[in-house]
């Protein structure tokens, strides 16, 4: 018995073998210079290769500070996952948190809600689902409840045009629509006024 070297140079050595593979060599080069000739396939952008439901990129667990000019803490954000979108630089959040300072020694703000919006450009924070703003001061809790806020960061201002209910220890307030100077803590209630008061201290 041959060894199986010797097997490959005997069919080696036969004409027709080596005029196969001599064909067969050919006929692949000729297959991938034909190949080569064809334009490359277009190349699809990220939006394409992502689709417009998805971001651009995404946060898990995001911790944003914000300071004023003097150095001192304006606004603290957490959120589980934040989904950012360049196209309208807009960053949509799941249950976000956030506390907004005013003046220095005063107590902050506390805003949660379900969903969140931010424009970037605007500065402007869209706040959706049992939004709740709430601040101790005092020692007396006071808390405002409704489906929608929108926070402007750069004017300092929160404002709805959905119900809202205010609470604290000596009533509750229901109005539609108000605006809210977070550094000057003035409210105006917009629509429809409507309040319970306890009188007794």
């Amino acid at each position: 018995m041959k060894p199986p070297v010797a097997s490959l140079i005997d069919l080696s050595e036969r004409p027709w073998v080596r005029t196969l593979a001599l064909v067969v060599l050919i006929g692949a080069t000729v297959f991938l210079l034909w190949r080569s000739d064809d334009p490359p396939a277009p190349s699809a952008t990220p939006d394409e290769l992502r689709g417009p439901a998805e971001p651009d990129g995404f946060v898990v667990d995001g911790h944003y500070r914000a300071y004023d000019a003097q150095g001192n803490l304006h606004i603290e954000f957490t959120s589980p996952r934040i989904e950012q979108f360049e196209a309208g630089n807009v960053a949509t959040m799941d249950s976000p948190l956030a506390h907004v300072y005013g003046d220095e020694g005063n107590t902050p703000w506390t805003v949660a809600a379900d969903h969140g919006s931010l424009l970037q450009n605007e500065r402007l924070l869209y706040l959706t689902g049992d939004v709740r703003v709430t601040r101790t001061a005092a020692g007396q809790d006071t808390r405002l409840t409704t489906s929608e806020l929108t926070l402007d960061s750069d004017q300092g201002v929160a404002y709805t045009d959905a119900p809202v209910e205010i609470s604290d220890r000596y009533g509750t307030t229901r109005a539609t629509g108000m605006k809210a100077w977070i550094d000057q803590r003035i409210l105006e209630l917009n629509a429809h006024v409507e309040g319970r008061y306890d009188t007794t201290p």
